[in-house]
């Protein structure tokens, strides 16, 4: 894994190609904040890996190469790859950056910058009458507990702007990065005109407009909506921005335009035809002139409209327009079991006086036998649509495991196993969930998959060019999803254990997660290593790194549940020059801020 070593001088250099010896000798004798000794240093661009020392001063990367000055504090790397930190621009951070200064999963996996306000929902702008409402629709969309957001949200916000000068006076562990939700922007402006799915009047449309731009101006790094029917509040009802007309959509990317900044996230109807999709996406990048980003994955529905899609990307591209999909590097797919927010029994009627039990005495319940006939004879029911079509395909339930397989057989399925045994797929889940003391996770995939495969679909979409790595959801779906470990799952499934032809180059994998989705964003200062460049970098050891099963914690306020997952391997990660993480355990330090807008290149 080592290469040739860099040139100590190489970014010093005169416009006639010599070394600047003045700049040599500065350098030299300089002492440094922080020197990462002695790695493979992997930098984001897809270049070629080279052996060599980094060594930053402030927040900033200023040599890479030999570096022969001492830093206050040196971190020994031999047998280690040094990349930049992470980015994932689909994250939910918007309610927990606001009460947490650690915003895990995300950062315990190398990412040291996230973007949330993604998929049309948030906290802001809202007036206090309306704050019920945003928690309501968060738990129905994101899964974030409603007493969890009712005592932690401080709520010392009503516009936009007021929630980004909040966020301006909080410290994390990594920086973060806002963008404006349709959702409540709409119930802002239209007040129960929009929370009941009217449409907009002229002058509705207009401020929806203004206030968008507004927000680009005061920092927001994009603007979001979302036309997914999954998206609803807890009782059934759709988000608001679900059934919007074009119009309306079209006005936020006006916005955009005023503003002359920002990108344009969108979660589109799946249900509609791909052309239907994309005519939307290209209006969208048209009228706005600026980068538009989707999410984008195979879809149960229409499990060929990817490839559709990607050539219609390529038309985008020959236009001019800037048009990528945000795809996630496994299935999709929910996670199930009695500790968690769904599986398969949780929505029958008998289940409902079991459903607040501790754990103990839930699985107690759960053993005897007139509960277990009456489970089984049910069937599931709820307003929310979403959640009986996750729980209701028995066909596609699978153990997790421990490590995790996420890319399972259909001959691994429990149903599979339920008919080799000569029982039912709903008797063989059942005792599936009451294993381990009933902390038993199951694995529902929702898409990105051939026939029950992800690598036909995934290997495409990762190796596309109009595609960018997200989906992370750090900060939401606490306890059905946990995909914020992706960037491990990425250098372990995909790069140190591909077999057959299927995996990515370690090159290539680091640039994935790093120059790639920082350059979608406009965060030009980070996502290489490079002097000048801020000083955001992992130091990962390959032969260790290893991803563990999720589990069930209770550390969120008021004692709620989220899912968690532990990585081996990441010897330490740093943010802005300081040394957040060493061997995955948090060492105090919060140099992490408010990102506002685009992100110069140094110079």
């Amino acid at each position: 894994m080592r290469g040739r070593r860099a040139s100590p001088t190489a970014d010093l250099v005169d416009e006639g190609g010599a070394p600047d010896q003045k700049a040599v000798v500065g350098v030299m004798a300089r002492e440094f904040d922080l020197v990462i000794r002695g790695g493979t240093v992997v930098d984001g661009t897809g270049a070629e890996q080279v052996d060599a020392d980094v060594a930053v001063l402030g927040d900033r990367i200023v040599e890479v190469g030999t570096v022969t000055g001492g830093g206050r504090e040196e971190i020994d790397a031999a047998g280690a790859i040094v990349t930049p930190g992470f980015v994932d621009v689909h994250t939910h951070y918007d309610g927990q950056v606001t009460w947490e200064n650690r915003l895990s999963p995300s950062s315990n996996h190398g990412v040291t910058t996230v973007v949330m306000g993604n998929c049309g929902v948030g906290f802001a702008p809202a007036r206090a009458a309306e704050r019920p409402m945003m928690i309501s629709l968060m738990e129905g969309v994101e899964d974030i507990p409603e007493v969890v957001m009712a005592e932690g949200l401080p709520w010392n916000w009503e516009s936009f702007p007021d929630y980004l000068e909040a966020l301006a006076a909080r410290e994390a562990d990594i920086d973060f990065a806002a963008q404006l939700p349709h959702s409540p922007l709409r119930v802002y402006v239209m007040g129960k005109r929009g929370a009941e799915l009217e449409p907009p009047t002229t002058g509705d449309l207009a401020e929806m407009r203004r206030l968008t731009a507004q927000a680009i101006r005061a920092g927001a790094v994009g603007v979001s909506t979302s036309r997914t029917y999954a998206h609803r509040f807890t009782d059934g009802r759709p988000a608001p921005s679900i059934h919007t007309e074009d119009e309306e959509v079209l006005a936020l990317a006006d916005g955009l335009r005023d503003a002359g900044a920002g990108v344009f996230q969108m979660v589109p109807n799946t249900r509609l035809p791909v052309a239907e999709q994309y005519a939307l996406l290209h209006a969208i990048a048209r009228r706005s002139g600026r980068p538009v980003s989707f999410t984008f994955m195979q879809h149960e529905e229409q499990p060929g409209g990817w490839r559709e899609m990607l050539g219609h990307l390529d038309q985008a591209r020959a236009e001019g327009l800037a048009i990528r999909g945000q795809v996630l590097p496994r299935p999709t797919g929910a996670l199930l079991g009695l500790e968690l927010s769904l599986h398969p029994f949780a929505l029958n009627p008998s289940y409902a006086p079991l459903a607040g039990l501790p754990l103990a005495e839930k699985v107690a319940a759960l053993r005897e036998p007139q509960t277990r006939r009456r489970l089984l004879a049910e069937t599931p029911a709820h307003p929310h649509a979403f959640f009986t079509h996750i729980v209701s395909d028995l066909e596609r339930m699978f153990v997790l495991g421990d490590p995790p397989n996420y890319n399972p057989a259909a001959s691994d399925s429990i149903a599979a196993r339920a008919r080799a045994a000569g029982r039912s797929p709903a008797e063989e889940i059942y005792e599936a969930l009451l294993a381990r003391d009933g902390h038993e996770i199951l694995y529902r995939p929702l898409g990105n998959l051939v026939g029950a495969r992800f690598e036909g679909s995934g290997r495409d979409l990762l190796g596309h060019d109009l595609t960018v790595l997200a989906l992370g959801d750090g900060g939401a779906h606490y306890s059905t999803i946990c995909d914020a470990a992706y960037p491990t799952y990425l250098l372990t499934y995909w790069m140190r254990d591909a077999t057959d032809g299927r995996g990515v180059t370690l090159a290539h994998a680091v640039r994935l997660l790093t120059f790639e989705p920082a350059r979608a964003m406009g965060f030009a200062d980070r996502g290489r290593i490079a002097a000048g460049m801020r000083a955001d970098l992992n130091v990962l050891d390959l032969e260790r790194l290893h991803l563990h099963a999720p589990r069930a914690v209770y550390d969120l306020r008021a004692g709620g549940r989220r899912l968690v997952q532990r990585a081996d391997g990441y010897v330490a990660t740093v943010k802005s020059g300081a040394v957040t993480y060493r061997e995955g355990v948090h060492t105090g330090a919060l140099p992490g801020r408010l990102l506002r807008g685009a992100q110069s290149a140094p110079a």
